[in-house]
């Protein structure tokens, strides 16, 4: 069948389809391949979210014998873990924990 011989009607029906199976196809595209930078979600979710970066340094000396940090932003005493992680990874399949710093014994 020829462009010449399919009536007004069944060209436009054509192409509507045409341009139906693209949109699906961009969409389908955008949501589970693309990669854009706009599209990332956040790791920090709300943690001095008025800050442009979040910064925390302690001396060695105010650590005492041993100090565990959050890693995973969701911790209500952050910078401290609270073990927010847990519930995190059984959540998202994720495997967070945090960071432990002690000091060695002598």
């Amino acid at each position: 069948m020829s462009a010449r011989s399919m009536s007004k009607a069944e060209l436009i029906a054509v192409i509507s389809l045409t341009a139906g199976a693209a949109a699906v196809g961009y969409l389908a595209y955008k949501t589970f391949l693309s990669k854009d930078k706009c599209c990332k979600t956040r790791v920090n979710l709300e943690i001095q979210k008025d800050n442009p970066k979040v910064v925390h340094a302690f001396d060695i000396e105010d650590l005492g014998d041993k100090a565990v940090y959050c890693r995973c932003w969701r911790s209500r005493k952050f910078p401290l873990c609270d073990g927010s992680h847990t519930k995190h990874n059984e959540d998202t399949g994720d495997n967070v924990g945090p960071l432990i710093i002690k000091r060695k014994e002598a």
